[in-house]
């Protein structure tokens, strides 16, 4: 009888115990589901302002930069080099000067300008939105930056020029501030990609 009544007691204890752990578990998938539907919508902003020409032009998919607000093909030709600020003679930096060299459609300026390197080029030119989205968050392909690195990115001096890029260009969709919000929502709700 004693024998009877423990295991009652342990059935009892046990259905109250999963019942508790079920709901914690539907809670927390439901939790995940809204998470990414905020991370999602997101990074569609992310997106609008890692394809406009600000950012685009530095992330090509070969190694000549582009330029201008149509993206062409970089007129003096450099090419990304190694560590991604040029080779021989054509360095990013023979130009690109530690600010903006002043008057119309004059290079823009940062004192960490260059591409990606070679080893990480890190391309958005023709990337759809999901493909971005799982290379920005794949840490063998984004430089080796865990989340709390990729959040800190979006500060860096060489993200911010992107809204400080001279005279006669256009600005990217967003505000940095606004670029900023939607970047730490995407990754700190997940860092989902979208279905496409």
């Amino acid at each position: 009888m004693v024998m009877f009544v423990i295991i009652i007691v342990i059935g009892v204890a046990n259905s109250a115990f999963m019942a508790t752990s079920n709901a914690k578990n539907l809670e927390l998938q439901q939790k995940k589901a809204l998470d990414s539907v905020a991370s999602v919508k997101a990074f569609a902003d992310v997106y609008s302002v890692l394809m406009s020409p600000r950012c685009m032009n530095c992330h090509p998919a070969g190694d000549v930069p582009l330029q201008g607000d149509d993206s062409h093909p970089h007129a003096m030709s450099p090419k990304r080099g190694k560590d991604g600020r040029g080779i021989y003679a054509m360095k990013c930096g023979n130009c690109h000067q530690p600010e903006n060299t002043p008057g119309l459609h004059m290079p823009p300026g940062n004192p960490k300008w260059a591409l990606p390197p070679s080893d990480m080029k890190m391309v958005f030119e023709g990337k759809k939105p999901r493909e971005l989205a799982l290379q920005i968050m794949d840490y063998n392909r984004n430089g080796h930056l865990n989340k709390a690195q990729l959040i800190e990115h979006a500060r860096d001096t060489l993200v911010k020029a992107a809204w400080n890029m001279g005279e006669g260009r256009k600005p990217p969709p967003l505000t940095y501030k606004e670029f900023v919000k939607a970047w730490d929502t995407w990754i700190e709700k997940g860092g989902y990609a979208p279905k496409q």
